[in-house]
């Protein structure tokens, strides 16, 4: 198996950990004036994204995490599990909504596309597109005067809520950002 040493710690380079796998969020090569340099990270478990801090000396080892992605097609939630299946070999899986995490889970509507990442043969993440087009199934009418930069609340068909600007109607279609859960545009 591969390994990684200090030299080779960046942003976004995932090692194993105690058993882990965790992606590095920020790094900072440091050399004193006295003793030998060394690497101050921030990591993130992928599988409980809890992010952790870790120095690194010369010389300290990590092994690379055999992780794979694979695109799979969220079809139903069935109240335990939220099903998903392998478009390629029809194999089905279940994930609980905490495998998931709720702001995934906020815009998934059936049949959307997820990347879902494996640690030795078990998912442990979900990422769907930074931003999908999703449908306003509710949101309050427009008044007269409502056209000033203000906006208002509307429920997506995913059962999410953002904020839209008051020209925006129900059953229009919008583009939602995924991360920050926001409306960016009407949908063309």
């Amino acid at each position: 198996m591969a390994t990684i040493g200090m030299s080779d710690i960046k942003k976004g380079v995932r090692l194993e950990l105690d058993g882990n796998p965790y992606r590095v969020t920020e790094f900072l090569h440091v050399k004193p004036g006295k003793g030998a340099a060394f690497v101050r990270m921030k990591i993130k478990n992928l599988k409980t994204g809890k992010v952790i801090e870790k120095t690194v000396h010369a010389g300290d080892k990590f092994e690379v995490p055999e992780l794979e992605q694979k695109t799979m097609q969220y079809l139903y939630d069935d109240g335990e599990f939220l099903q998903f299946m392998d478009t390629t070999t029809f194999d089905q899986i279940g994930l609980t909504h905490e495998q998931v995490g709720k702001d995934t889970f906020d815009y998934m509507i059936d049949g959307m596309e997820a990347d879902i990442l494996f640690h030795n043969g078990q998912a442990i993440s979900v990422e769907i597109p930074q931003t999908v087009v999703l449908t306003i199934v509710e949101t309050p009418p427009n008044f007269k005067g409502d056209s000033q930069g203000g906006k208002k609340p509307a429920t997506l068909e995913s059962g999410a809520v953002v904020q839209v600007p008051f020209h925006i109607l129900e059953g229009e279609k919008i583009k939602v950002d995924t991360v920050e859960g926001k409306y960016l545009e009407r949908a063309k």
